[in-house]
């Protein structure tokens, strides 16, 4: 048995309040006469909103979401009545209604008023089976830049990841770019500085230290040459005193010879 839409929206909650919640994925579930329910104003925040094949055959119970950009409403049975579009989601950006039971041009001119469209798509609806269909859509809905995935020269719409990725690398970008432009912070340069300052100091120490170690070695020097001269005297005098003493007492002797021989 499928679950009833009201029931699907409640599991999806998970005990979060309606206003808290910004994306919204009700695939496969069951509408409820071909009518939206358990949907209502409380939604104020959703931005995605996904209801493929719930066969939806009216968009008359879409409650006013003026923050929902994507709403993914393919494999569905509306035929009409899109002009609530513009009254309940002002700022949709992409619309998808692939799959449903729109046949002509008249039906898909109510989206003239959603002037923030950029992708619209209508594949395996009958009015692609139109002659000159793609241009008749791109003169009819001058806002739009992608077609069924394609812009007017076939080039191929990117993904939503891909977009969601290119912004980040962006702003990657522009970061790196910003540091770039601010170069390195002031910081290294201090500390290089500081760096600098504290080896000048340390090469004028050990300079003062050498200096000083020579000069000490000479004052020491010049004492031990004077501590060897000293002593070099010293013995000097000794030996001077010790031959003058000598000469005297030969003096002596030989006087007291004379005076025996008299």
């Amino acid at each position: 048995m499928e679950m009833k839409m009201k029931q699907k929206i409640n599991l999806e909650l998970r005990n979060r309040a309606p206003e808290e919640v910004t994306e919204l994925v009700l695939d496969n579930c069951h509408s409820v006469n071909g009518e939206i329910e358990g949907l209502n104003d409380t939604f104020k925040e959703l931005e995605f909103l996904s209801m493929v094949n719930v066969a939806l055959t009216s968009l008359a119970g879409l409650p006013s979401l003026s923050k929902l950009r994507k709403l993914e409403l393919s494999d569905n049975i509306i035929s009409g009545g899109l002009e609530v579009l513009a009254e309940k989601c002002p700022n949709l950006t992409y619309l998808n209604l692939s799959g449903n039971k729109i046949k002509d041009l008249s039906t898909v001119e109510a989206l003239q008023n959603l002037k923030s469209l950029k992708s619209l798509d209508l594949f395996n609806c009958e009015i692609t089976n139109l002659q000159d269909y793609r241009e008749s859509i791109f003169e009819l809905l001058q806002q739009i830049t992608y077609l069924d995935g394609f812009d007017q020269e076939d080039n191929e719409a990117p993904d939503s990841e891909e977009e969601e990725d290119d912004e980040e690398d962006d702003d990657e970008e522009d970061e790196d770019e910003e540091e770039d432009e601010a170069g390195p912070p002031g910081g290294y340069e201090e500390e290089e500085e500081d760096e600098d300052e504290a080896g000048s100091d340390l090469e004028g120490e050990e300079e003062e230290v050498g200096l000083s170690y020579l000069m000490k070695e000479e004052i020491q020097d010049d004492d031990d040459d004077d501590d060897y001269v000293e002593e070099g005297g010293d013995e000097e005098e000794e030996e001077e005193e010790e031959s003058v003493q000598g000469e005297k007492r030969k003096r002596d002797i030989e006087d007291e010879g004379e005076e025996e021989d008299d």
